[in-house]
């Protein structure tokens, strides 16, 4: 009984050590993330220096933000090389290279949007990302899909319809025709993201033939990716002007550069979080908490800003695009009844 008792007390422990792990994952997933939300949307959405007599100015330096977040994700990825060490094997600096440009381009058109789109409308555009993989995949790769993943693509595409086009109009220039197709080119962006970090894993398994589960840690993984956007974006920034009146701007107000490198560590530290969450519960888990926080922070958005108002139109788009999200979830959390034959099937 003695022994019984002991194994009880150890397994409650480890249910509870568990269960704080889990709180400590989503906590800081939520914190860094909403945090980050929050702050964007005030860098590009608010005007500056503005009174009742004076318009103010709004922040239009994208590149000079995105070589801020890059250049302090590579900074903290560097330091978590240097605590936690590499993974010793050979890396595709030139996939991995690649790859961190048309992620930061994504991230450009993603952040560019917000100038002429609502919050709601970024977010609920963006998680239209699996409609350009999937017509990819189908007309490149030749792959075929389920039913299931036709289906969560239709509500999503008609929710982000219905919130656009069958609710109300918005006046200031929201919601702008530009603003959407910024967002369709960053969809675009995403799918060739997705493509060059299939070319990634291959070159890595070509690289090390003598070890089939060779791959790059994290934190080799989001160094090189944020390294080469973060050259990237300055190469860009310096050809468009963006780093220099960028700055300019920061000088006439200060409070913008220390958002940006706030909400640019918040992203960093995010991204910690992504992993540990990974690696402690797995990706089902992670899908969860970062739909769940998506929807957080469009309805905080929502609340916090009279602008951002929807109507009932728009509320009955934002339920239809993560009611399509939580299909995705549901199908991952429920065993599938057909064996994986098919390497093209998902």
């Amino acid at each position: 009984s003695l022994v019984g008792a002991t194994r009880s007390s150890a397994a409650t422990m480890g249910a509870v050590a568990d269960a704080f792990k889990l709180l400590f994952a989503c906590a800081g997933i939520f914190a860094s993330f909403s945090y980050f939300a929050v702050l964007q949307e005030d860098v590009y959405k608010k005007e500056y220096g503005g009174s009742d007599k004076v318009k103010g100015e709004k922040f239009a330096f994208t590149f000079l933000a995105l070589t801020a977040e890059r250049g302090i994700n590579a900074a903290i990825a560097l330091l978590g090389m240097a605590v936690l060490g590499g993974s010793g094997i050979k890396i595709p600096h030139k996939e991995i290279f690649n790859s961190g440009i048309s992620q930061m381009l994504a991230m450009a058109a993603s952040n560019e949007a917000l100038r002429y789109v609502s919050f709601p409308t970024q977010v609920l555009g963006k998680s239209c990302k699996m409609v350009p993989v999937m017509a990819g995949g189908i007309l490149l790769g030749g792959k075929s899909y389920d039913l299931v993943k036709y289906l969560q693509v239709a509500l999503i595409t008609l929710g982000v319809t219905v919130f656009n086009f069958g609710g109300k109009k918005k006046g200031g220039g929201e919601d702008s025709a530009y603003g959407l197709w910024l967002i369709a080119a960053s969809l675009v962006m995403d799918a060739v993201t997705g493509g060059l970090q299939d070319r990634v894993k291959a070159s890595t398994k070509a690289l090390n033939p003598s070890d089939p589960k060779a791959k790059p840690t994290m934190h080799e993984s989001m160094f090189w990716t944020n390294a080469s956007g973060c050259l990237v974006a300055a190469a860009l920034g310096l050809a468009t002007g963006h780093l220099t009146e960028g700055f300019a701007f920061c000088s006439r107000h200060p409070e913008v550069l220390q958002a940006v490198l706030i909400y640019s560590l918040a992203s960093a530290v995010g991204q910690n979080f992504i992993y540990y969450t990974i690696t402690q519960f797995g990706p089902l888990l992670l899908s969860t908490v970062t739909t769940t926080r998506k929807i957080f922070s469009t309805v905080y958005s929502v609340l916090r800003n009279p602008s951002n108002s929807l109507d009932e139109m728009q509320w009955a788009g934002c339920t239809l695009v993560f009611v399509g999200l939580a299909v995705e979830l549901l199908e991952k959390a429920l065993p599938s009844k057909k064996p994986a034959k098919d390497p093209k099937k998902l």
